[in-house]
């Protein structure tokens, strides 16, 4: 697969560390009264995903803790909606290689 934000290419797998890496920013996070979100914007089409912080983590360290664990939910849900939504960002050999979907995250 493609990244939509540089000249990367791997499988879904290579694709989702390689946006944990290179591309934590592309992550949201905000605070909302007494909720906290994350999300995360396709950059071909503008769909968005976005996650409320289950309340039990209403510890005001636990983003900062799992910030990084929290982008990779992000980035796997990204991923997923590329190889649904936009098949031409699969690279060749990117299907088929038993890469599949990376499993969720924490958050």
């Amino acid at each position: 697969m493609d990244c939509p934000w540089c000249d990367f290419a791997g499988t879904p797998r290579e694709l989702h560390a390689h946006l944990g890496e290179a591309h934590p920013e592309r992550v949201r996070f905000e605070e909302r009264g007494s909720s906290r979100f994350y999300g995360i914007d396709c950059p071909i089409c503008d769909e968005g995903y976005e996650h409320i912080v289950k309340p039990r983590s209403r510890d005001p360290g636990f983003m900062e803790e799992f910030q990084r664990e929290i982008r990779l939910v992000a980035f796997d849900m990204l991923v997923n909606h590329m190889l649904g939504e936009h098949s031409e960002y699969a690279t060749e050999g990117a299907e088929g290689d038993g890469a599949g979907a990376v499993p969720e995250g924490p958050a």
